[in-house]
């Protein structure tokens, strides 16, 4: 049914697998009022069309940054809770009312299906299933202004679905809005990365190339073809300037001309290897590009490539595309992969190493991986740009095996995430009876000061997925099997 354009709001602040690692006991919390320091400032603006900034995206906000305004657990017992889902759970977002919106893929029937949170204890409140469609089609997805879950089916449309009580009290998930993209999206192809651009329209890439621009106001639908043999296997992120666009092969930014088509701006190609990596479900990077920068938040784009022996972040110029720097990353750790988003924060990128990672599925079309399987190797490198923009720099290079996308609380200048530690210490590989642990990390030393195991064993598994900082300080993190509620107090 056709609603009006939405009015945009002001900004708002508020991926199966027994012991446990003696060096990772639980130091003193960081203080949940503690104010955040220049270094990990501006992150991007916030985009008048999303929900919330730190829990409207997989990735905190439009530009991909994986940084969140909010605190995450504060001072006290650090506690978790498994909510149950029998799903992957993958997209953990929130809205302004704090209802958590959850987008899982259950176990059995594999039916995309959306869930609306208690707040209080993560209970499913209600449910909305999807169409099917391919196993990345759908992961993607945002809360827009009106804290509506806007993503496209397995049928090809793109969708926003509200969540209100009914006259009975109760909550019900309803599809407010659609529009078919099936003139723009071949049958044989799903639309793997949404968002929304500074005029309300939704961009979006598909995993054969296909990249458009949907205003589901107008109903106007444009697309432009990426060269033959290039894919898009991760999301996509927009800023004020434009669409950052990484494929298989390349890094672009786009732009729209006056009569709302895509046109490319400027096209960065990157290693990509020999083939596709253990720990990554593409041949080429698996970056959603990272909008970063000192000035606005947006004035450089990272990314990490898939060279064959030691992957490198790549920094480029938004306005131009120039490459500010290419560095080697995750050296520590000796695992040259990533199949996560940096975090970029001021002057400051972060990389989590996936190389090795177990996935038990792989998207259609991945390919065999070289070699064919690999110990986890995880790692996480932070890179400052230096101040005049003319290059980088490596402040830290550990070996932490991260099995989720971090976030940076710059509330409290900590990083979030879940580590998922050898059932033998000092060993890499990986088992169904690992155990996994809630960690956050001085970003100044790349020190664990405080942990909890969150559970033993594939049940817990993360992998590889965000988690989500909630305004009530809860860490939402998804699972194989549902989503991991870790508070404090």
């Amino acid at each position: 049914m056709a609603v009006p354009p939405a009015r945009p709001r002001a900004r708002r602040r508020p991926l199966v697998a027994a012991l446990f690692s003696a060096l990772a006991l639980a130091a003193t919390a960081v203080p949940a009022g503690a104010a955040p320091t220049a270094d990990f400032v501006p992150v991007p603006p916030h985009n008048p069309y999303a929900g919330p900034d730190g829990t409207a995206t997989m990735h905190g906000d439009t530009g991909s940054s994986d940084t969140t305004p909010l605190a995450g657990p504060g001072a006290g017992n650090l506690s978790s809770k498994r909510v149950a889902l029998a799903s992957a759970c993958p997209t953990v977002l929130v809205g302004s009312d704090g209802h958590p919106v959850v987008l899982c893929t259950p176990i059995f029937g594999q039916v995309p299906t959306v869930h609306l949170l208690n707040p209080a204890d993560g209970s499913s409140l209600t449910t909305l299933q999807l169409t099917k469609g391919s196993l990345l089609g759908g992961v993607y997805a945002y809360l827009d202004d009106q804290d509506r879950l806007v993503v496209v089916d397995g049928s090809r449309s793109l969708l926003r679905v509200a969540h209100r009580k009914d006259a009975s009290g109760k909550w019900r998930l309803s599809v407010d809005r659609s529009l078919s993209l099936a003139s723009a999206v071949p049958a044989d192809d799903a639309v793997t990365g949404l968002s929304p651009d500074w005029q309300g329209r939704v961009w979006f890439a598909t995993g054969n190339g296909v990249v458009g621009l949907a205003d589901d106001r107008t109903g106007q639908v444009s697309t432009l073809r990426l060269p033959a043999g290039e894919r898009v296997a991760n999301s996509i992120s927009t800023a004020p300037e434009g669409t950052a666009v990484t494929s298989t092969h390349a890094t672009y930014l786009l732009t729209a001309a006056a009569d709302g088509t895509p046109r490319i701006a400027w096209r960065q190609a990157y290693d990509r290897g020999r083939a596709r990596k253990p720990g990554l479900l593409s041949w080429g990077s698996g970056s959603t590009p990272t909008f970063l920068g000192p000035k606005t938040g947006t004035d450089y784009v990272a990314i990490v490539d898939n060279a064959d022996t030691t992957v490198r972040l790549k920094v480029y110029r938004t306005d131009g595309g120039a490459e500010i720097c290419s560095i080697p990353v995750l050296q520590a750790s000796g695992g040259p992969g990533s199949e996560n988003s940096p975090i970029g924060a001021g002057n400051s990128v972060f990389v989590a190493g996936t190389y090795g990672y177990p996935y038990p599925a792989l998207p259609d079309g991945a390919g065999p991986s070289v070699p064919s399987s690999a110990d986890f190797a995880g790692g996480l490198t932070r890179v400052d740009i230096r101040p005049d923009g003319t290059g980088c720099a490596t402040v830290w290079d550990n070996t932490l095996r991260s099995a989720a996308v971090p976030k940076l609380s710059t509330a409290t200048n900590t990083l979030h995430t879940v580590v998922r530690d050898p059932l033998i210490p000092g060993t890499k590989g990986t088992g169904i009876l690992d155990p996994y642990r809630y960690v956050q990390i001085d970003p100044a030393t790349g020190r664990v000061t405080r942990s909890r195991q969150v559970g033993i064993g594939s049940l817990y598994d993360t992998l590889q997925m965000a988690g989500t900082v909630a305004p009530d300080g809860a860490y939402l993190q998804g699972t194989v099997t549902g989503v991991l509620r870790i508070t404090a107090g």
